[in-house]
């Protein structure tokens, strides 16, 4: 009797570990019955406990796969939500290409000019000749000018002139003071602007300055003056060459300068619409020296 109940012992011990997930492989013969009245388990359940490992990696797959599916919901409802500008900064436009592929040429071609920007640039043996040019188109210079000239002039005429040219002169560094600071755009070269300059607040790049004025002065001299034809040429090439000037000193990109141009010719247009007339300039004169007396 002892001997029969260990053999069905080590029968029973032997089909319920053959039975296991791990050592299916090892057991050729499928399991029948239930091992000699142990409680091994049947084929159903090995078969079932053998599926087991692959649903809990198709379980596991779903699991993963529902983040996946919430991110991509959340990134498509950021994207409906997502501004205009936005849209526009990560697939630009035509147009922003353009205007950005003309600001480069526009920063190279300005820096490649500036050959006059410092002494050791391959043209700073010139550098101070540029300089002095650039100086006759300066705010500051013409100001003070065009009072010396008001002060000395003894015709109603003259001084028409003079205070119109005055005005014009003051209207212009204050608009181009006023839209330098708006826009604060930085010249090619990092450069710290001079005495004058900061008296005539001109700290910035866009618009130039001094082609502006050159502009609106060349143009106004030459609609109320009497020249000859070569001092008319001289006077055209004296505004263009100041403009230049400030690009090969490093101060101002093209663009700048182009733009000081048409400011210049749009404060011209400006001053000649709203002409003081020779009587409205003596009330003026007399109220700034308060020992003017208008000529009768």
């Amino acid at each position: 009797m002892p001997s029969n109940y260990n053999a069905r012992s080590r029968a029973r011990e032997r089909n319920s570990v053959l039975s296991r997930p791990e050592f299916m492989s090892l057991n050729h013969q499928p399991l029948r019955g239930g091992g000699g009245g142990g409680g091994g388990p049947g084929p159903s359940e090995s078969r079932g406990s053998a599926r087991r490992p692959g649903q809990n990696k198709h379980q596991t797959s779903q699991q993963s796969e529902e983040p996946t599916d919430s991110g991509s919901k959340d990134r498509r409802e950021s994207s409906k939500m997502m501004p205009e500008e936005d849209c526009m900064q990560l697939n630009p436009s035509f147009k922003g290409i353009a205007m950005n592929s003309l600001l480069a040429i526009d920063i190279c071609l300005s820096k490649r000019m500036g050959v006059c920007a410092y002494t050791s640039s391959s043209w700073g043996g010139c550098r101070s000749m540029v300089a002095l040019l650039a100086l006759t188109g300066h705010g500051i210079t013409w100001i003070i000018g065009t009072i010396v000239c008001l002060t000395r002039s003894n015709t109603l005429a003259g001084q028409e002139v003079l205070v119109n040219l005055l005005l014009a002169l003051i209207l212009d560094v204050m608009t181009v003071a006023g839209v330098q600071r708006l826009v604060k755009r930085k010249g090619p070269w990092e450069m710290t602007p001079g005495f004058l300059d900061c008296v005539a607040m001109d700290f910035y790049s866009f618009p130039a300055a001094h082609a502006s004025r050159a502009a609106m002065v060349s143009k106004f001299l030459l609609s109320h003056l009497v020249l000859a034809v070569p001092l008319r040429i001289l006077l055209v090439l004296w505004a263009f060459l100041v403009g230049m000037s400030r690009v090969l000193l490093g101060r101002h990109h093209l663009t700048d300068m182009v733009c000081g141009f048409a400011l210049g010719m749009l404060h011209f247009s400006l001053m000649e619409s709203v002409w003081l007339s020779s009587s409205t300039c003596q009330t003026l004169i007399s109220i700034s020296t308060f020992s003017w007396s208008p000529f009768s």
